[in-house]
């Protein structure tokens, strides 16, 4: 198999998978395609437990993903790009563990995967097909992409050890609490827990 179809093959990685991250970062920055914005993404963040400001968290991981993802698709920067990604993701990911691996359970495998694609990209560039090339990859030094993945891989650790998940409230709680006795009063009318969440796959943290 040639180069050109090794650098084609990462031009649709990088614009199928960087937009769909973008588009996430969208959801947070700027409540697009039926996202939360930045109030209802802190808010969320915030009872998840994560330290520091809910909505500086969730400005921080829509820029994370909206400018990582929209640089990946381009081919610019592509070591930070891929970095910021993979930082974000690991974040995600975590929150899911609980839940197991599927997505389907609402596991981490979604977030794991953009960010495993990310870190992929950061190590291997993204080929000919990208701005990175057509800029003789002045943005995208092999030290800018392990700077980036040390730095991102950090913040995450930090994160991730610091969040304090609230504790669970006991059954016989929550049914006294309710206005008719039924635990399953306090869910949401559609009986899908997960609706009342404002994302349904990542964190963003």
């Amino acid at each position: 198999m040639g180069s050109r179809w090794l650098d084609a093959g990462l031009l649709a990685l990088r614009l199928g998978v960087g937009s769909a991250v973008a588009a996430h970062g969208a959801q947070k920055l700027f409540g697009w395609f039926g996202g939360y914005g930045p109030d209802g993404t802190g808010q969320w963040l915030d009872s998840l437990g994560f330290a520091g400001d809910g909505k500086r968290n969730a400005l921080l991981s829509g820029v994370a993903e909206f400018g990582g993802g929209t640089l990946l698709a381009l081919g610019l920067a592509t070591g930070p790009a891929g970095a910021a990604v993979t930082g974000n993701m690991a974040v995600a990911a975590s929150t899911h563990v609980p839940n197991g691996f599927f997505n389907t359970n609402g596991g981490y495998e979604l977030p794991a995967t953009y960010g495993l694609v990310g870190t992929t990209l950061a190590l291997i560039g993204p080929g000919r097909f990208s701005l990175d090339q057509a800029t003789g990859h002045v943005f995208n030094r092999r030290w800018m992409a392990f700077a980036g993945l040390m730095s991102s891989i950090a913040g995450a650790a930090y994160m991730i050890t610091t969040r304090r998940p609230p504790e669970p409230v006991p059954d016989e709680v929550t049914a006294a609490e309710s206005p008719t006795g039924d635990e399953g009063a306090t869910e949401p009318p559609t009986g899908d827990g997960g609706a009342a969440e404002p994302l349904t796959e990542e964190t963003e943290a």
